[in-house]
């Protein structure tokens, strides 16, 4: 093909691409009516942001549908200003409803983040409601497509803050390092923060970092930051920055130390978090845009006469802090600013008080953020919130769907700045393995659908700061794929044969999620369809001779791990276990000290009931029989014992039998007596 490209770059945009190689791609006019500028000013192995400029050489647009085909089979994963969808190679995006207007010689622009494999060849055309794009009225030209392939920077285009917010797709929390209450970063337990850390953390595949920082207890009486821990500070944001990592900064834990005493002390608590704010705007004025600015973590209020005065005392700490920003000049004059909801609560009412704020301030570079950690039942696993079932996935969507309609829909970036599961506070145990992959395979999905840039919580449990190894590879796979597409699973990660009883063929549902079932493996050997496992609609069915085989001696515990392959995402992993009825034992003890021997057979336990004799519930949590795992019991299967905590006796009455209903993944219940007297614990069978 012959002709010409537009490149309608601005000359600051240009020297950028100059300065750092930016790959820019445009292709150009070609048919009445419209001038289609197209770049690509990040790429990444597998993965590209691209901005799209529409401008209206003709008559009045109202709505519009911009279509296109890719040429080297990409596929977009993440939308802005628009609503993209694809059909094969065939790519519409259409207005989205804001920006449905596009007066004679306006322009209209979105942008999108997408995968590629092999190349990731420009579009050679575009069509605006169903006209060739030309670049002038009236006179078709043929146009030539050249791509330009460059290692990038992953730098925003300037002013846009929906593009740069999707550029920060995904993020990572340095939790419980610089937010740490003690007397330096090493207070919770984290060695210090080292450049190679964080050099990892962008090897990994992270575009952002968020770094809570808690500075309480560094500010001296009249309120000025110690000089040594604002340079540390600084220091670190400077790692991170060279990793060319956008990265967010804020107050963190001082929202409860004593930003929450507000109500009662509205002008020291606003003087106090005035001062933090006026030094650190000082201190990174010059600090590139890729430094975001939040205004404060989780924000709560001790004493407030409810929802409509926090609602107001936090619109002013977050009035008051776009007001310093942006009065302190130099960069922060337009740098992006994110503000949180109370609570960083994702109820539609928090979400509203946050957008009428944000709609005040007519300040384009504002960003909202909430906080997700689940369905708490499933969170915790407490009431019987074992699995992540029907009603713990409505929580995730209708959540998700509210920011969204709220402020994407809007205009408004969103950054969800932290996620994970509450039971992981203790430890990642709490939550049963194949439960806890849904989750997350569901949530980087369904964020993604949402334009919702998300940002790991990791206060070290995760990925090693000195190993820089993930503890747990399986789930960060889980996490890494959802970036770019869905994952199939199934209604269980555990298939469970007793020893006992005569060995049968076993079925589990698939969750394909829009892929296809390819094949099912042990190891490297693939297994044979209609012979080791038959498929019917989705249901997956293991036969009895492979059931047989697989299992072997038929020892207590795994026998064999099966993955199912489907066509995209990661691979399912389908533990074989045999197993029979734990046996539990008589035992004494105190309420400090009480723990049932367990021989589990093979078993895993998956929750407790505790019931009095005459059915009311019993322990903490009273509302439920189920009692949260790990707070009220814990299993130990190294030592072969179920442990009853000082939490869960601390709230039994005393001298009042409780019966206790031992849940086990394999369907198997048993039942336990404990009766404690002073500090004394017996338990029978």
């Amino acid at each position: 093909m012959t002709g010409r490209r537009i490149v309608a770059l601005t000359a600051a945009f240009v020297s950028v691409a100059a300065s750092i190689g930016l790959a820019v791609v445009a292709p150009a006019a070609a048919a009445q009516g419209c001038k289609v500028d197209y770049a690509v000013p990040s790429q990444w192995q597998g993965g590209f942001t691209a901005n799209v400029s529409v401008t209206n050489v003709g008559d009045r647009v109202d709505g519009w549908r911009l279509t296109w085909t890719w040429p080297s089979g990409q596929q977009v994963t993440q939308a802005w200003n628009a609503t993209v969808t694809s059909s094969g190679s065939q790519v519409t995006a259409a207005d989205a409803g804001y920006n449905k207007v596009i007066e004679p010689n306006a322009k209209v622009s979105f942008g999108f983040n997408g995968s590629w494999s092999g190349a990731n060849t420009a579009p050679a055309s575009f069509a605006l409601n169903g006209v060739t794009c030309t670049g002038s009225p009236g006179t078709p030209t043929t146009t030539t497509t050249t791509t330009t392939t460059t290692t990038t920077t992953g730098n925003p285009v300037p002013g846009d803050a929906m593009a740069q917010v999707a550029a920060m797709q995904p993020g990572w929390n340095l939790g419980n390092s610089l937010d740490a209450t003690g007397s330096d970063e090493t207070s919770w337990g984290n060695p210090r923060v080292t450049e190679a850390l964080l050099d990892n953390v962008k090897a990994q595949g992270f575009k952002s970092i968020r770094i809570p920082v808690t500075w309480g207890q560094h500010q001296a009486s009249d309120h000025t930051i110690e000089a040594a821990y604002l340079s540390r500070v600084k220091e670190v944001v400077g790692w991170a920055l060279a990793d060319d990592l956008q990265v967010m900064i804020n107050i963190h834990h001082d929202s409860w130390q004593w930003i929450s005493a507000m109500p009662s002390n509205r002008t020291g608590v606003l003087s106090r978090y005035n001062a933090i704010w006026t030094q650190l705007a000082a201190a990174f004025k010059d600090s590139p845009g890729k430094l975001v600015f939040e205004s404060v973590n989780e924000p709560q209020f001790t004493g407030s006469s409810g929802d409509a005065q926090s609602a107001q005392l936090l619109h002013e700490l977050n009035s008051s802090f776009r007001d310093i920003v942006r009065r302190s000049g130099g960069n922060n004059a337009s740098r992006l600013l994110v503000l949180p909801t109370l609570h960083t609560s994702s109820d539609q009412a928090r979400l509203d008080e946050l957008a009428t704020s944000i709609s005040g301030f007519n300040d384009p570079n504002l960003i909202a953020t909430f906080h997700y950690y689940g369905y708490w039942p499933f969170s915790v696993n407490v009431a019987g919130g074992t699995r992540y079932d029907a009603t713990a996935q409505k929580d995730l969507t209708d959540s998700f769907d509210r920011v969204y309609n709220t402020f994407v829909a809007r205009g408004v970036p969103v950054i969800l700045g932290e996620y994970g599961l509450l039971g992981f506070d203790r430890h990642t145990g709490t939550i049963e393995q194949g439960e806890k992959l849904k989750f997350f395979e569901h949530l980087g999905y369904y964020a993604r659908t949402k334009k919702i840039t998300t940002m790991l919580w990791d206060n070290g449990q995760h990925l090693g700061r000195t190993s820089f190894q993930w503890s747990d590879p399986e789930l960060i796979a889980q996490i890494r794929s959802s970036w770019v597409t869905r994952s199939g699973t199934a209604s269980s990660d555990q298939v469970f044969s007793a020893r006992s009883s005569a060995v049968t063929a076993k079925t589990i549902t698939l969750n394909t999620n829009g892929t296809t079932f390819t094949g099912l493996r042990q190891g490297t050997t693939e297994l044979v369809r209609g012979t080791d496992y038959t498929i019917a609609g989705d249901q997956l069915t293991l036969t009895a001779a492979a059931m047989t085989r697989l299992s072997g001696s038929r020892s207590y515990g795994t026998n064999a791990v099966l993955t199912a392959s489907f066509s995209a995402g990661v691979p399912w992993r389908i533990n074989l276990i045999t197993h029979d009825v734990p046996v539990l034992s008589a035992a004494t003890g105190t309420t400090a000290a009480f723990s049932i021997p367990t021989t589990f057979r093979g078993d895993l336990l998956a929750t407790m009931e505790a019931k009095y004799a005459d059915g009311s519930n019993a322990g903490p949590h009273n509302w439920t029989s189920f009692k949260e795992f790990d707070r009220a019991f814990a299993p130990n299967y190294t030592t072969g014992a179920t442990t009853l905590t000082p939490e869960f006796f601390a709230e039994v009455n005393d001298n009042a039998r409780v019966t206790l209903t031992f849940h086990y993944w394999s369907g198997a219940t048993v039942t336990y007596y404990v009766t404690r007297s002073g500090g004394a614990v017996t338990g029978s069978l």
